[in-house]
């Protein structure tokens, strides 16, 4: 069996993106800053690190961001083991994601990347 999971993206709310970026590109081996804004929030993909800006008092808060090749397989076992839909399946710049409140109480993103 293959796993659905492409790769964990860990979540980092940080003060000014500008100023956080360069060591975040250095631990992640100099790998280019994608930077790209959702609603109120200035983000910054960098590597395996996701950095936001901005007033994040807003938004719920999330371990990490799950980024999976399909969404449905996702959506069918937060189905199957109670897990709570925050957000359901919306278009955002990077993709289609959701937002789930695991029964343990762990927030996740999980993402589909646009292909």
């Amino acid at each position: 069996m293959n796993s659905n999971i492409q790769a964990m993206v860990a979540n980092i709310e940080v003060e000014n993106l500008d100023d956080a970026i360069p060591l975040y590109q250095d631990l992640a081996g100099g790998v280019e800053a994608r930077r790209f804004p959702y609603r109120e929030l200035e983000l910054a993909l960098v590597g395996p690190f996701l950095l936001y800006s901005g007033p994040v008092e807003k938004y719920v808060s999330q371990h990490g961001t799950v980024i999976v090749d399909s969404l449905d397989p996702v959506l069918e076992a937060l189905g199957k083991f109670g897990a709570e839909i925050l957000e359901e399946p919306n278009e955002v710049p990077n993709g289609t994601r959701i937002v789930a409140r695991h029964p343990d109480g762990a927030v996740f993103e999980y993402m589909q990347l646009r292909a």
